[in-house]
């Protein structure tokens, strides 16, 4: 059954179909060469109009289905506000996926009773077939983080609602094996996820399922305390920053296997006064040239232009990493930057 979508493109076909067979019917014609010559460039000149009524059409239909796309991608990750509770924040997504504005990244960063609280997440593969999970980790986020005690409730959350769409994708894609609950939804699919929260003094705790640990970034010649976590790092070179990766406990991604009973966050030290938390997906450090070299992320970073501002420094990588990779992302890449503003 043709169905109505379908008829302006039945439509096209007839016309071409039809303009080929009378050319072909009047060159073959004998004793006709003139009239003939006259008619094919008739049925030229038509066929050119019809083309370029497919070709605006198609645009058109294209313009439109960007539009949706674009839609649909932003409110998956929505734009983050400048500031969250005395934190100035910026963040960025480059897709893997040629014309696809996210793909299997997810971040997002809201101020709660308990805290900012961030999360950032790669879903295994990359690109629009990634945003189901992707899209299901973040909703869940975005209602735990503001109902939940604790942060291991909010990962239990999104845990749960990952569970949940892998099992109703496995129905949907094999409905005749799929008659009962699938046993084993999860195996093709995973999600990594690091869970922040930032207290009003700046306590950093932490729960973090096999993403990549954030940087910490301290501007060069701000006088801070000395903390036990950092003392083995070394104290920047003018015109540079002090950055030092964040470490703790690691559990296995979400949907790999179930969440511990005991779930409790650890602490990571402090983001102090001045200082900023550079958060991002394995697709930066993992970023390669045309040599097979990495992407050295932490040199970046170190060496970011004064004044080093959320801003300037998801703009600076971003720039960065086409420049190494030549524009030819390999996977997706989300970068997230919070500096602490707090008096």
């Amino acid at each position: 059954m043709i169905t109505r979508g379908e008829m302006p493109q039945l439509r096209r076909v007839c016309v071409v179909a039809w303009g080929g067979a009378a050319v072909s019917w009047e060159l073959t014609t004998p004793g006709r060469l003139a009239p003939s010559l006259a008619t094919c460039v008739a049925f030229l000149l038509l066929a050119t109009g019809c083309a370029l009524h497919i070709r605006r059409g198609l645009l058109g239909e294209l313009r439109r289905s960007q539009e949706i796309a674009g839609a649909a991608q932003r409110a998956l990750l929505r734009p983050l506000p400048g500031r969250i509770d005395g934190l100035t924040s910026a963040a960025a997504q480059l897709s893997a996926s040629r014309g696809a504005a996210v793909g299997g990244d997810l971040y997002e960063a809201v101020p709660t009773a308990y805290g900012v609280r961030v999360v950032i997440g790669d879903v295994r593969g990359h690109g629009l077939p990634a945003l189901g999970a992707a899209a299901a980790v973040l909703g869940a986020f975005r209602e735990a983080a503001y109902d939940e005690v604790t942060l291991g409730g909010v990962l239990r959350r999104m845990e749960r609602a990952l569970d949940r769409h892998l099992r109703d994708r496995a129905r949907a894609e094999h409905p005749a094996a799929c008659t009962g609950e699938p046993e084993s939804p999860s195996a093709e699919e995973f999600v990594t996820v690091l869970l922040l929260q930032i207290a009003p003094d700046g306590t950093l705790l932490a729960l973090n399922c096999g993403h990549p640990w954030p940087y910490l970034i301290c501007p060069a010649g701000l006088d801070l305390p000395a903390r036990p976590a950092f003392e083995d790092r070394v104290r920047a070179e003018p015109g540079t920053a002090d950055v030092q990766a964040l470490d703790g406990e690691t559990l296995p991604p979400l949907g790999v296997v179930p969440l511990p009973r005991d779930l409790r966050p650890h602490s990571v030290g402090k983001l102090r006064p001045g200082e900023t938390l550079f958060l991002h997906t394995d697709g930066a450090e993992e970023a390669r040239n045309a040599a097979g070299a990495f992407f050295p992320l932490r040199s970046v970073l170190a060496e970011a232009p004064v004044p080093r501002t959320p801003a300037r420094l998801v703009a600076g990588v971003h720039a960065a990493l086409l420049r190494h990779t030549g524009g030819r992302l390999a996977d997706d890449v989300a970068l997230l930057v919070l500096r602490n503003d707090r008096s």
